[in-house]
């Protein structure tokens, strides 16, 4: 079997046919049976060794959710067996180092670890970080072979496997579900996204496929390798690629983050600069191509659906549901705008997802998580519960369609000026709950154009059920834009200024 199928595996359940591969003898068949509890045969495909790698390739029929089964692959006298193989849901978890944090480095984690034991259903794999300059069909190393939870497995050691934000995801998915969950890790802290996008991604968003290595050398201390390979399309070509015959039913996304120390000046090609600061797709691409991004983003969404629904024989759905998270913050008193530039760009600078640019994706709001205290930095804040919880609720309503749940915050919906009175009240799509009115969480631009924005407070006067009363004194009619919590640090722990009555976070929006 190809290097993700294993025992305890998940394999994805009806109404999509889970897909199965291999290697084989050249010119051989391949005959591969699904067999239940007391050995009796359930499903059984043939399938013909073809192609340069010697290669085979089966849809099992459509299981419902449930096993154990045994899953086994014959060819001629020769067989290998699969045991304690589980029908349910797959989701593939990606993304940076918050991403690939585990369980032993967020809050509470010696209450995760042993409450692990409790969700045998909840299987873990995970894909050892790897590059590659092609296309591989296979991965070249896994970290975690498919797994019962246990404590060893998700407390691995910092930032390698098992994903605590994948876990706490799976876990709550299957305490909403009751039935198995499969997760999948492929994971890669200080990344940006090019790193992650095939060239057909790249292409889309006008971005050359040949943009030269912003990465790090082998020779380079482990410290500082942590921030991860730059070039183009490396980590799609080695630890995507490779996984798009699985069948899947969703996949999340977190914003990378780097480790509080200073990377090597890197190599950049000509006409390309970055900050100092490199870290994961998000802040890795606050400095890089960062007004790119709200094509990068879409773009990459776009493209790996279209590789895992060509990859699984059109098992996995052309809208495979993707959830993300939004940036968090850094640094508390940064004037760079460039962390809330990247947290719009990520909503394809519509303030709010699912919309018509990003169809089927919802969105964890992480901007009032900051974690001063965090021992892996600020970058990486250890509340991922609450994270978690925030992308549940997008599942249960993208993912699973669940009607009428609230899975976001407030957004504004109009703002009308009263200039007589030097006041702008801007209307919201859901009840408010002020935790801060003192703070200076909206802004508006006052100068005339051409010049550039000369961005005020708008302090908020009054604050009802569904609108923000804000002060103009200083702006008169000149109002060109509004603007709320753009900051690279917006607020305290759970403390922005608007909030519905679920505790959801009201989005940053220009």
């Amino acid at each position: 079997f190809a290097s993700y199928y294993g025992d305890h595996m998940v394999l994805q359940k009806a109404p999509a046919g889970a897909v199965v591969w291999g290697y084989g003898e050249l010119g051989t068949t391949v005959t591969v049976a699904l067999a239940g509890d007391g050995g009796t045969i359930v499903v059984k495909k043939t399938a013909q060794v073809k192609g340069l790698s010697g290669t085979w390739t089966t849809v099992l029929d459509p299981m419902d959710q449930g096993g154990p089964y045994v899953l086994t692959a014959r060819q001629g006298s020769e067989n290998v067996t699969l045991r304690d193989i589980y029908f349910g849901d797959v989701w593939l978890c990606s993304g940076q180092s918050n991403m690939a944090m585990t369980v032993l480095q967020i809050a509470n984690a010696s209450q995760e670890l042993a409450a692990a034991a409790r969700y045998r259903y909840v299987r873990v794999f995970a894909a050892a970080p790897a590059r590659s300059d092609v296309e591989l069909e296979d991965l070249e190393r896994v970290d975690l072979p498919w797994s019962i939870p246990t404590a060893e497995n998700l407390g691995h050691g910092n930032f390698t496997y098992f994903s605590a934000l994948c876990w706490l995801l799976g876990r709550l998915l299957y305490e909403t579900l009751r039935y198995p969950v499969g997760l999948v890790e492929a994971a890669w802290g200080g990344t940006p996204i090019e790193a992650w996008s095939s060239w057909r991604a790249l292409r889309m968003c006008g971005l050359p496929e040949d943009a030269g290595s912003l990465g790090l050398s082998s020779s380079t201390p482990l410290s500082q390798r942590l921030s991860g390979p730059q070039t183009p399309s490396v980590l799609w070509n080695a630890m995507v690629h490779p996984l798009l015959n699985m069948t899947l039913r969703g996949a999340a996304w977190y914003q990378g983050k780097t480790p509080p120390f200073p990377p090597p000046a890197p190599r950049y090609p000509a006409g390309l600069s970055l900050s100092p600061l490199s870290s994961g797709p998000g802040e890795a691409n606050a400095f890089l191509n960062t007004d790119r991004y709200n094509c990068t983003f879409p773009a990459l969404i776009a493209d790996w659906r279209w590789a895992f629904h060509t990859g699984s024989a059109a098992q996995t759905e052309p809208l495979l549901p993707f959830g993300f998270v939004q940036l968090s913050t850094y640094r508390r008193q940064s004037p760079d705008d460039s962390f809330a530039r990247l947290r719009w760009h990520q909503t394809a600078d519509v303030g709010v997802v699912p919309n018509a640019r990003m169809p089927g994706t919802f969105m964890a709001v992480a901007m009032d998580l900051g974690d001063e205290r965090s021992p892996y930095g600020s970058i990486h804040p250890r509340d991922k519960q609450s994270v978690a919880q925030r992308l549940l609720l997008g599942a249960r309503a993208v993912a699973y369609g669940e009607k009428d749940l609230v899975f976001q915050g407030p957004y504004p919906t109009h703002a009308v000026l009263e200039v007589s009175r030097g006041l702008l009240n801007v209307t919201y799509s859901q009840e408010l709950l002020c935790h801060r009115k003192d703070t200076t969480a909206f802004e508006v631009c006052c100068s005339s154009p051409p010049w550039p924005c000369r961005w005020l407070p708008a302090p908020m006067v009054a604050v009802g059920s569904r609108r923000v009363t804000l002060a103009l004194a200083a702006c008169g009619a000149l109002v060109r834009a509004l603007r709320y919590a753009w900051a690279e640090w917006p607020c305290d722990y759970k403390s922005c200024a608007l909030y519905n009555s679920q505790g959801l976070p009201a989005a940053p929006f220009l």
